[in-house]
């Protein structure tokens, strides 16, 4: 007696509780329905998850964003690729839109830990196999994860609404510090070789989110400056880059960030720190109460939902990118 199977694959979208409304629009464009699924916590703050459909040999697509409680969020997909690979997914691929932790990526000091690492190898002691991310805070995380990391960028949907909205014959690429002037030079060749500065600053390793000094180091006066970032937390290196462009002489500034995590009081403070608009991707939930009149929120669930499809049909997902990601 011979057994055979058409050994078709199978893809399945599972969503955690964080963030719902991306992961269905993630279905939609994919034209697919996200798994159904029982999730609860304990009285005593556990987890419990289980899917309502077999999981059994599928392509399993995890997605999870991680705003406050960071921590939860960062547990419930564990437990969920867990329950995953005790189901018997064939694969499984985590799409973590915000990685968690990615600031704590290096040892500043002695004795202090190396977060990003540790949560890659959680991930993978769960049961993951690939990592699907957007807009790392450094691009070496992508090695602490002992297997496939695609690394998805959010600057073309950012850069295609700026050029759109603004042009590029009078605009100037802003870095808020010199370590993401790399990131700028990229963003300069996008928006036509704008010209491109950055704030020098200076910071208190002994108490976060504070600047103590900065000024710009480039030509920006009467110009549009474009002030990147890959996050906003507090908001307040970036109402204080924008505050440094304006005394420097500059036009309209415009703030562009993949992430809008907006701890507050980030909508207070981007609200009024003098920016013409400010444009942030749905990589976050971005509840109303931090929303404010200037913030623009474009969708990532395209971008997120073109990589899904190349990684189930083994293509290439480079090349979403013009082969240069």
């Amino acid at each position: 007696m011979t057994w055979t199977t058409d050994n078709q694959k199978n893809l399945m979208l599972f969503s955690g509780r964080a963030h719902p409304e991306l992961a269905a629009a993630v279905a939609d464009e994919l034209g697919i329905k996200v798994t159904p699924q029982t999730a609860r916590d304990f009285a005593n703050g556990e987890l419990f998850v289980r899917f309502e459909d077999s999981v059994r040999g599928s392509d399993a697509f995890v997605l999870q964003s991680c705003p406050f409680p960071l921590n939860q969020w960062v547990m419930e997909a564990l437990i969920m690729i867990d329950a995953l690979k005790r189901g018997s997914a064939k694969r499984i691929s985590v799409i973590l839109p915000f990685y968690p932790y990615a600031r704590q990526d290096k040892k500043h000091r002695g004795r202090e830990p190396i977060s990003a690492r540790l949560i890659a190898d959680l991930l993978k002691t769960a049961g993951a196999d690939r990592i699907i991310t957007v807009d790392l805070h450094t691009d070496q995380i992508q090695g602490f994860f002992d297997g496939p990391v695609d690394h998805m960028h959010a600057q073309g949907q950012l850069a295609e609404y700026i050029r759109g909205k603004y042009g590029t014959d009078n605009i100037a690429v802003v870095s808020p510090d010199s370590g993401r002037v790399r990131v700028a030079e990229k963003w300069a060749d996008t928006l036509g070789g704008a010209p491109l500065a950055f704030i020098h600053k200076t910071r208190d390793p002994l108490v976060p989110n504070q600047v103590k000094s900065n000024r710009v180091v480039g030509e920006v006066e009467g110009r549009t400056c474009i002030l990147i970032d890959d996050m906003i937390d507090t908001g307040g290196t970036i109402a204080g880059a924008v505050r440094v462009l304006k005394d420097a002489g500059a036009g309209d500034v415009i703030i562009a960030t993949t992430h809008g995590v907006f701890s507050d009081p980030a909508a207070e403070r981007l609200a009024n720190c003098g920016a013409k608009e400010v444009i942030a991707t749905d990589t976050l939930p971005i509840p109303d109460e931090k929303r404010f009149a200037n913030l623009t929120v474009l969708s990532i669930a395209p971008l997120l939902a073109q990589t899904i499809r190349e990684v189930f049909e083994n293509g290439s997902v480079t090349s979403l990118f013009d082969g240069i990601a």
